[in-house]
């Protein structure tokens, strides 16, 4: 069996690869160019193909042939200079794996959306509610889609599930915040763990997460490809926490403090707004994502029971997650030890 992975240089598409090699599958890798994280794919196994998503002859051509067609590629980041170009990549560049997947006859195909493109529960002034979990169902719209990611992800899932009523044998499965090791990039998720390492993470917001290991995510799109039914939405989650408690499980792992300060959100927001403005001017990024504070405005909890019931997917320890994240993170060199062991002081 081969099976066609997009973006298998990035986090999540590495380890589906990884787990693909693992079940005995040829995995052909689309990449976009040769460096990076192509050589440790090519010592896995890989054929690594140059392409890219938004030319639909070189997607057709790395398709050739394969059985399974896994459509990991995405352009996620928090801000963008050039929306249009995020655009055209999550959504344009799913319309064009799903007809070359199409065109080359794959039994089955698997589009990795993220919790990102459902529905997210509002936050409360006291936070007193209980927080109730959405899932696959919960209604949800464009206009409830916070910054250019969630809003092209979303648009991209529209697409999918046309080519599914037109008769695509491709599952749909939405990842929530994935916790692990070869974060290379990193993901903002790591890039959150990496600045706790390094100290630099004085306080924190009155929000929440679904956390999950990288490793379930990767085995449940495997899993959704065997089991899952085509038009169906997955989400493959973890543990809901609030991101007080997730910086004191990677405290309890790591020996940094953790924060002890909750911001108020009103003048973290306002400045947001204006770190945004700034960046427009400037072309740079800024230090204060308004999407992501934006985000932090609704607590992102999910009911992830569909996808542990129709694809028996298991749950490994968000703890053991956090902690191969760091020990990793430590080991490759995005965090100073000797810093860390002095704010642990």
């Amino acid at each position: 069996m081969r099976a066609l992975v997009t973006g298998a240089t990035g986090f999540i598409g590495f380890h589906v690869a990884l787990e693909l090699i693992r079940k005995g599958f040829e995995v052909r890798a689309l990449a976009r160019a040769a460096g990076g994280i192509a050589p440790e794919l090519l010592k896995l196994g890989c054929e690594v193909r140059q392409g890219d998503i938004k030319d639909f002859d070189s997607v057709l051509r790395a398709a050739a042939g394969a059985d399974h067609v896994y459509h990991i590629a995405a352009d996620y980041r928090l801000w963008v200079p050039d929306p249009s170009r995020m655009y055209e990549t999550n959504v344009a560049g799913t319309v064009n794996v799903m007809r070359a997947a199409r065109e080359a006859g794959a039994a089955r195909v698997v589009y990795t959306s993220t919790v990102g493109a459902l529905a997210a529960q509002k936050r409360g002034k006291k936070q007193k509610r209980k927080i109730v979990p959405s899932d696959e169902d919960t209604p949800v719209g464009l206009n409830d889609m916070i910054g250019h990611y969630k809003r092209s992800k979303f648009l991209a899932e529209r697409e999918v599930e046309r080519f599914a009523r037109e008769g695509l044998p491709v599952v749909i499965v939405n990842p929530s915040t994935p916790i692990g090791a070869m974060d290379r990039k990193p993901t903002p998720t790591g890039a959150m763990i990496v600045s706790f390492l390094k100290g630099k993470v004085p306080a924190y917001l009155d929000t929440g997460l679904n956390f999950v290991s990288v490793h379930d995510v990767a085995l449940g799109h495997l899993l959704a490809a065997g089991r899952g039914r085509p038009g169906r939405k997955y989400i493959l989650g973890g543990v809901n926490m609030t991101l007080r408690d997730f910086y004191l499980m990677v405290s309890g792992v790591s020996g940094v403090r953790p924060p002890r300060i909750r911001l108020p959100y009103g003048p973290v927001l306002l400045a947001a707004c204006l770190d945004e403005a700034f960046s427009r001017l400037t072309g740079r990024a800024p230090a204060i994502p308004l999407t992501g504070v934006r985000m932090a405005g609704k607590y992102m909890y999910f009911d992830c029971s569909r996808a542990r019931s129709e694809l028996g997917m298991t749950q490994t320890p968000i703890a053991a997650a956090i902690h191969e994240a760091v020990e990793w993170f430590r080991a490759n060199g995005y965090v100073d030890a000797g810093k860390i062991t002095a704010a642990a002081a």
